[in-house]
C-alpha cells in the first residue's frame, strides 16, 4: 500500500484528475504510436475504472466513438457507450460487436485477471484473456485497424507474439515508462491485419 500511495504516477493521476495511474500508459503508449486521433472508433476491453477511458476520450474528442467495456462497473464518462458484462457469454460479445459496428479503428485491451498469486495459474489466466482480446479485435477491426494488449512475460507470450505477427504487417513491445520497473507487464502494438 505504501508503495502505491508513494507512486509518482498515482500523485500525478489523482492532480490529473485521472481515474487510475494506467492512464499514463496509454499516454505513453499513443505518444509513441500515434493510436488515437480525432473521428475513430474505439473498442476498450477491461476498462474499469476508466483511466485509459479518459484519455481516450480526451484524444478523439466528440468527433470519434468510444466503447467500452468491463466485467466491473465504471463510472460513466459523456460520450462513452459502456456494456458491463463478461464477454464469454454470447450476448454480451455480440452487444460489443454490435456496438461497434461497422469497425473499430482500434482495439485496446489493459484486462488482467484477479491474481491468485500462483504464478503459472495467473499467467494462464493473462494469456486465456489475451486470446479473447485478439479473437473480438479480429472480428471488430478495419483492415488498417491498431490492436494493442496488455501481456505478461511468461509461459505462453513468445507463442502469442509470433502469432500475432501471422496476423498483422506490424508488431511492437512497448514497455512505457508509466508501468512498474518489477512488472513483467508488456503491451503489443499491431497494426494492418494482413
Amino acid at each position: 500500500m505504501q508503495e502505491h500511495v508513494s507512486d509518482h504516477h498515482v500523485k500525478l493521476a489523482q492532480a490529473s484528475g485521472y481515474r487510475s495511474r494506467a492512464a499514463f500508459k496509454l499516454l505513453q503508449l499513443d505518444e509513441k504510436d500515434e493510436l488515437l486521433r480525432p473521428g475513430i472508433t474505439v473498442l476498450e476491453l477491461g476498462a474499469a475504472p476508466g483511466g485509459w477511458t479518459q484519455v481516450i476520450s480526451e484524444k478523439i474528442g466528440g468527433l470519434g466513438r468510444i466503447v467500452a467495456s468491463d466485467i466491473l462497473p465504471m463510472d460513466g464518462l459523456p460520450g462513452v457507450q459502456f456494456i458491463q458484462g463478461d464477454f464469454h457469454e454470447q450476448s454480451v460479445a455480440d452487444a460489443i460487436v454490435a456496438a461497434v459496428s461497422p469497425g473499430a479503428d482500434l482495439v485496446l485491451s489493459d484486462m488482467a485477471p484477479n491474481i491468485s498469486g500462483v504464478a503459472a495459474t495467473d499467467q494462464a489466466r493473462v494469456m486465456a484473456l489475451a486470446e479473447l482480446a485478439v479473437e473480438i479485435a479480429l472480428e471488430v477491426l478495419k483492415p488498417n485497424g491498431a490492436f494493442s494488449v496488455k501481456l505478461f512475460q511468461g509461459a505462453g507470450f513468445d507463442a502469442y507474439v509470433s502469432d500475432l505477427r501471422g496476423k498483422f504487417k506490424e508488431v511492437k513491445l512497448r514497455k512505457p515508462q508509466a508501468s512498474r520497473a518489477r512488472s513483467r507487464e508488456v503491451y503489443v502494438v499491431a497494426r494492418n491485419l494482413i
